[in-house]
């Protein structure tokens, strides 16, 4: 019996694998070039305030009526549903500003309510995440955290594969608008425990690590 297959995802698939590895590829074949990323491009980003995203799960917590304290999942679509009110947009939003919305939206219900929002399961939106491809042992995006280093990110995705070239290795960073790519020496870093090999993160940074070729 014939098991019907999804051609057109398998297809679509099949042609981003391909082109990870081609730009794994180009930039691995220059990575020489780039220059090497300073210490102090990052210094900014570390005050950033933390957004909702989809996949975030959020603890809606009304004061004076545990009736109303909910967990919820921020939908793929970046929205809620409370136990009183539908669709209410939770992602591009900080807990904070979240949290006046859902008193707003319960004010034609509950008199003076007081909310809080907490997050507890964090995802966060694409622009506040450190992505990883290529040769890590476990390639994966990681939400930033403030005073995120490259260290850190090494270790959230379990280092790297035998296969990888951790010296060629190129960081894509967005600098005011403008996509700069940065040689980092993860080789140094991880097994020769070479600390100056280390750097700070910032959000939406991509960390491309190439296969060796030998």
């Amino acid at each position: 019996m014939l098991v019907p297959t999804n051609k057109p995802m398998a297809v679509r698939q099949l042609a981003i694998r391909v082109l990870v590895i081609s730009l794994v590829l180009m930039l691995a074949g220059c990575a020489s070039k780039y220059p090497q990323v300073t210490g102090d491009q990052a210094t900014s980003a570390q005050d950033f305030d933390y957004v909702i995203g989809p996949g975030d799960s959020l603890n809606i917590f009304v004061w004076g009526n545990s009736e109303l304290t909910v967990t919820v999942p921020v939908r793929p679509d970046g929205k809620i549903t409370t136990r009183l009110v539908e669709d209410i947009e939770a992602s591009g939003k900080t807990p904070t500003q979240l949290a006046r919305d859902v008193e707003a939206a319960y004010s034609e219900y509950v008199k003076n309510a007081v909310v809080t929002v907490i997050v507890d399961g964090f995802v966060g939106i694409p622009s506040q995440q450190v992505r990883v491809v290529g040769e890590a042992a476990e390639p994966l995006s990681v939400p930033f955290r403030k005073h995120m280093t490259l260290l850190d990110l090494m270790i959230a995705v379990g280092g790297l594969t035998e296969f990888a070239d951790g010296n060629k290795s190129v960081l894509i960073r967005n600098l005011n608008g403008e996509q700069q790519v940065y040689n980092v020496r993860l080789e140094d870093l991880i097994k020769e425990g070479d600390i100056s090999a280390n750097l700070a993160l910032m959000p939406g940074d991509i960390m491309i690590i190439p296969e060796a070729w030998f």
